[in-house]
């Protein structure tokens, strides 16, 4: 593996530890592991900026779906400061996944998250 695939895969686990943080203080110290303090995330639903945006972003997302974790699909494929994953929402009490996309990043010279865009390809009525 690469240098550069590292740094793709390193970002990406940040990434998801993020999203999967559940208490307010380890998702505070997860989104300042993973992103700028700058960063910014946009996908059809939301844009925000900022750690303590993307934080309640995050938030929001775990008070809509409890119960359920955010698991990447495949591999993560990148070059230059660009990396691109597909990811998808399951339950851990049953193992549906109704909202499902992928992501691509940015990152700065220290490997954190500058921007996020998102696309969805599932989701469910109403969300």
């Amino acid at each position: 593996m690469s240098e550069n695939t590292d740094r793709y895969e390193n970002a990406v686990a940040r990434y998801f530890e993020a999203w999967n943080a559940g208490e307010p203080e380890a998702l505070t110290k997860a989104v300042a592991a993973a992103w700028s303090v700058e960063g910014t995330y946009t996908d059809p639903l939301a844009t925000v900026t900022g750690h303590t945006e993307i934080a309640g972003l995050i938030a929001g997302a775990h008070a809509q779906f409890p119960g359920f974790a955010f698991r990447p699909l495949g591999t993560v494929d990148g070059h230059h400061d660009t990396a691109r994953f597909a990811w998808e929402l399951v339950s851990e009490a049953d193992g549906s996944a109704p909202v499902a996309g992928f992501d691509v990043i940015t990152l700065d010279a220290d490997g954190r998250i500058r921007s996020v865009l998102g696309f969805l390809d599932r989701v469910p009525a109403g969300a």
